[in-house]
Parts: structure tokens; C-alpha cells; sequence
């Protein structure tokens, strides 16, 4: 039976009649991962597309130092996967592990392939959300190109508080590019301000 809280998402998109919705059903997957676990590791093919029913994931990039770069934090009602990799079904670039334990609703992209052909609207479902997709990661592109670390970690903390809350510093300054102790000094510097 499809999760409520996943019915309630793409009902802001689409609409669906009964036979869609058991056919829908018959097409997804619902798992659990333990804290930690890797949902994705960079390497290996991205086999599907994830929706967050609980939970938390970071997607992070590791490079040859072993220096871990993070490029995105995915909570409740987002998205998580290697995006990339999922629609050309090739190596991922990115690792997405769990900072929670984690319960997901998945398509595999060849059941997504076959929603599309028959419910059509499953197909305008993914293409808003890859549409979103797009926008927040063009604007965090400006961002990090026109902000300083004190301004970007402001405008994090105002978009995502619940992320704020939830993840440790030294991975949010990970996201935003700099060091866990000059975070540090910046949500010092903001507590005087």
C-alpha cells in the first residue's frame, strides 16, 4: 500500500484514479536504511529513484585525498539519489548515505520507464520534480559564486532550520565549503551581532 505521506506529495502534482494508483503501487518499493548506510555509493549504478518518507541523507562527493564534499542534504517529502547516474545508468559521482535511519518510497528506473509509458502523468510528475531539481542547484551555484561563507550559511540556516538542527556542523560547513572551525567563528560572530 502506497505511504500516505507520498500520496499526499504527488497530489500537489498530479492525479490519479484508482487503477493508477494500484498500478503505481505495484511499481514501487518501500525500504528502510540504518543510520549510516550507503543508499548509493559513488561507483556503482544509481538504481533508483528515492522519496523520503522519514529521515535524513547527505549526498557527498569523496575525492582522491579522502576529503569528503557535500552537496546535499535530503529530509522528508525531498528526493535523494544520484540523479546523474539514475537517468543514464551509469557510475555514480556521488555517495548518498543515511544520517538517520531512513525509510524510502523507490522506483527502479526500469519500473519508472514503464510508469511513464502507462500513466503519462507519472511522467510530468518526475519532470517537475527534475525541474526543481535544476532551479535550487542553479541558485545554490550563485550563491556560492556571490555570497560570503557568513551570508551562504544565513541563507542556509533561514532555508533549511531543520536541517540545521538535525545535522552535525562540521557537515554543514562541509556544505558549504569551508572549515568546522570557521563555522564555528561565524555562528559565534552571528550570536553577537
Amino acid at each position: 500500500m502506497l505511504n500516505d505521506r507520498f500520496l499526499n506529495y504527488i497530489s500537489n502534482y498530479i492525479k490519479l484514479n484508482k487503477d493508477e494508483l494500484e498500478l503505481l503501487n505495484s511499481k514501487v518499493n518501500e525500504r528502510t536504511y540504518l543510520k549510516n548506510q550507503y543508499i548509493v555509493q559513488q561507483g556503482d549504478v544509481c538504481k533508483s529513484a528515492n522519496f523520503i518518507i522519514s529521515g535524513c541523507t547527505k549526498t557527498f562527493y569523496m575525492d582522491e585525498e579522502g576529503q569528503e564534499h557535500i552537496v546535499m542534504f535530503s529530509i522528508e517529502d525531498w528526493w535523494t539519489s544520484d540523479l546523474g547516474s539514475f537517468i543514464t545508468q551509469t557510475p555514480a559521482d556521488f555517495n548518498v548515505q543515511c544520517l538517520e535511519p531512513t525509510t524510502l518510497v523507490q522506483f527502479t528506473y526500469e519500473h519508472l520507464e514503464e510508469l511513464y509509458t502507462q500513466i503519462p502523468q507519472i511522467e510530468r510528475l518526475f519532470r517537475k520534480i527534475i525541474e526543481r531539481a535544476f532551479v535550487a542547484s542553479q541558485k545554490r551555484i550563485i550563491r556560492n559564486f556571490s555570497l560570503d561563507a557568513k551570508e551562504r550559511y544565513k541563507v542556509f540556516r533561514s532555508k533549511y532550520p531543520e536541517i540545521d538542527q538535525r545535522v552535525p556542523q562540521y557537515m554543514i560547513a562541509s556544505y558549504l565549503g569551508i572549515t568546522k572551525e570557521f563555522l564555528s567563528k561565524i555562528k559565534s560572530k552571528l550570536i553577537h551581532d
